[in-house]
């Protein structure tokens, strides 16, 4: 098993637009060539586009492209600017009178870092796309979906940690397997590999571990704590698997939001998960289940690492 760069992987391009003054941003994963797609939406607050589309039941089977967004339920203008810059490439899903691009996405919210104001736009995802095919480097950190993302947010931003945008990606023989996650989880990060906390809610450096905070206040506090967070993001591969598998599989690979996120799939996070493959590879699936469980939580743990410091918000290379 070697590890590789997400771009690594044929058939996606990936690209970014940033506005770090105003906190937020936009994530784009491009398949010009359609990719059989899945999803799985796991916590109670989510922000959707198009997932409708992607039950194992329902009609279409490929996807153009999928979206990651800061901006709350704004940021789903990004998905109309992705659409346009697909359709001037001729690309999408042929209705006889025109082609129609397929692009499901999901957004968290960071409107409480930066500007509230200032969100991902359709014009931001049409940039994010041309970034895409101009094959500069893809980063993590403060960046794209993760630019104004925070983690650990029980007591709010000043005892919460800064988090972004992660990668990672795996090959073994021919099989490629990568995720791109956005951390803006309510809760804790972990690092399954060594069970230790790597960022969330902290005071003067010291963790204060939002799982116990949490049953500390059990009978005291209301369930509702506002619907500021969301970890959401996109596995890609080029194993061959059908919809109704694809779908599975960002079901399973949730798995790596529970081990490396405490809690995870919270009432207030809208924790989201897709599922993109080329479909090019014969593999077993039960493997795979397990590599993408895998490129997940270690995405999730590139996002914190590789954050900076910024809008009063510490980072874990700060501590």
């Amino acid at each position: 098993m070697n590890k590789i760069k997400v771009t690594d992987l044929h058939a996606f391009q990936f690209g970014h637009q940033t506005d770090i003054e105003a906190a937020t941003g936009c994530t784009v994963i491009l398949c010009p060539e359609g990719a059989i797609a899945g999803v799985d939406v796991r916590g109670g607050s989510p922000g959707t586009r198009e997932t409708d589309l992607l039950k194992s039941e329902n009609l279409v089977e490929n996807v153009h492209s999928v979206f990651l967004a800061g901006g709350s339920a704004f940021g789903l203008d990004v998905g109309s600017g992705v659409m346009e810059y697909l359709e001037k490439q001729g690309i999408g899903f042929d209705v006889s009178v025109a082609r129609v691009p397929i692009v499901p996405g999901a957004i968290l919210f960071d409107l409480n870092v930066g500007s509230a104001h200032i969100r991902p736009s359709a014009e931001m995802g049409f940039k994010a796309c041309e970034d895409a095919y101009s094959n500069e480097s893809f980063r993590s950190g403060n960046a794209g979906a993760g630019t104004g993302a925070s983690v650990g947010k029980l007591f709010g931003n000043d005892y919460a940690m800064k988090s972004g945008v992660g990668q990672f990606a795996i090959q073994v023989g021919e099989l490629q397997v990568g995720a791109v996650i956005a951390v803006n989880s309510f809760g804790d990060v972990f690092d399954p590999e060594t069970n230790t906390m790597v960022a969330g809610l902290q005071q003067d450096g010291v963790f204060l571990n939002t799982e116990q905070q949490l049953l500390n206040q059990m009978t005291t506090s209301k369930t509702n704590r506002f619907s500021g967070n969301t970890t959401i993001g996109t596995i890609v591969t080029n194993a061959n698997v059908t919809k109704p598998q694809a779908n599975k599989l960002a079901s399973i690979a949730h798995d790596g939001f529970a081990r490396a996120l405490r809690p995870s799939h919270t009432f207030v996070d809208g924790d989201t998960l897709f599922f993109l493959s080329s479909a090019t590879v014969e593999v077993d699936l039960n493997a795979l289940s397990a590599l993408s469980t895998y490129v997940v939580e270690r995405a999730i743990i590139d996002a914190v690492t590789s954050a900076e410091g910024n809008y009063g918000i510490v980072s874990t290379r700060d501590l």
